[in-house]
């Protein structure tokens, strides 16, 4: 089991280097494309010294962040200054990456919902993934699962938002298609694997991302192992690619919502199949060393 973490390097942004530089809409209408350009040129350059010392550090698994390019649905990304510069950046990453034999992934944010009734928000959600995929396609990774962009069904489970989503999943590019996975909610009146599962993917087939964390507050009583074998049996050529956090207030005392994600990850994770897995912890980086000391 290859072990990840997610979008940010705390050791490497204590110097400066990070792939999350955006701009609040004001100075995007102020400064406009040029400087979403620079921008996006840095956080570039910057995730490339990251997955160099993912490298370097022999991480296996490393999921990008969503905010290389600020406010990418105001452009097109080879109408900036900079396309040249930074998509041979980005090739640079994609090379990196492969040769190290290091899996890739992005999760967009809580605003894609393809199974939304409302048009305006499909065509949002649309772009913002094509905008992803066009990322990886930049990196030269490969158009399937093993380079996914995994995403939330985003909305409350029925039968209606199901068909929904089925329908504008045949919108989106083949390439992108052939990238996209979900995962289960953390919410009993959302999608649970095997909702997931008998609505969406044994229409599209598109695999289901098993969330260890949202498994144990929305199981429709279905065993961790069970559903995990489930979620995996819809890889159906790449090795799954699952997420594992721990809660927060459980575990560091947090005064809020037991959902909130904690900084570092207490409990073993159980290899039920074989999977790669992101940890979703707050520590990022550091959580993944101190798991790896104190429970494997």
């Amino acid at each position: 089991m290859n072990l990840g973490y997610c979008c940010i390097n705390l050791t490497l942004n204590k110097k400066g280097v990070t792939t999350n530089r955006t701009m609040r809409k004001a100075t995007f209408l102020q400064k406009g494309i040029p400087y979403a350009s620079e921008l996006a040129l840095q956080n570039v350059l910057d995730l490339k010294k990251i997955i160099q010392w993912n490298i370097d550090h022999n991480i296996k698994v490393f999921r990008i962040t969503s905010d290389l390019f600020p406010w990418a649905s105001e452009y097109s990304l080879p109408d900036l200054p900079d396309f040249e510069h930074i998509s041979t950046t980005l090739h640079e990453c994609g090379e990196l990456a492969a040769v190290a034999g290091m899996r890739i992934s992005s999760h967009p944010g809580e605003f894609v919902k393809l199974a939304s009734k409302r048009e305006e928000v499909v065509q949002n959600s649309i772009k913002d993934l094509e905008v992803h995929s066009q990322v990886f396609d930049l990196m030269g990774l490969p158009q399937t699962h093993w380079a996914p962009i995994n995403i939330h069904v985003g909305c409350s489970f029925s039968t209606e938002a199901s068909e929904i989503f089925c329908e504008n999943f045949k919108r989106l590019s083949i390439g992108l298609q052939r990238r996209l996975v979900f995962e289960n909610d953390d919410k009993e009146s959302c999608y649970s694997v095997e909702q997931l599962l008998e609505t969406i993917t044994d229409v599209i087939g598109t695999p289901i991302t098993f969330d260890y964390f949202h498994h144990s507050f929305h199981s429709q009583e279905i065993p961790e192992r069970d559903a995990a074998v489930l979620a995996s049996s819809t890889w159906l050529q790449d090795r799954p690619l699952f997420h594992y956090s721990d809660s927060k207030k459980i575990w560091e005392g947090f005064d809020g919502n037991p959902r909130a994600h904690s900084d570092y990850i207490y409990t073993e994770i159980q290899e039920h199949v074989d999977c790669d897995v992101e940890l979703e912890a707050k520590a990022k980086e550091l959580a993944l060393f101190k798991y790896k000391t104190d429970l494997l």
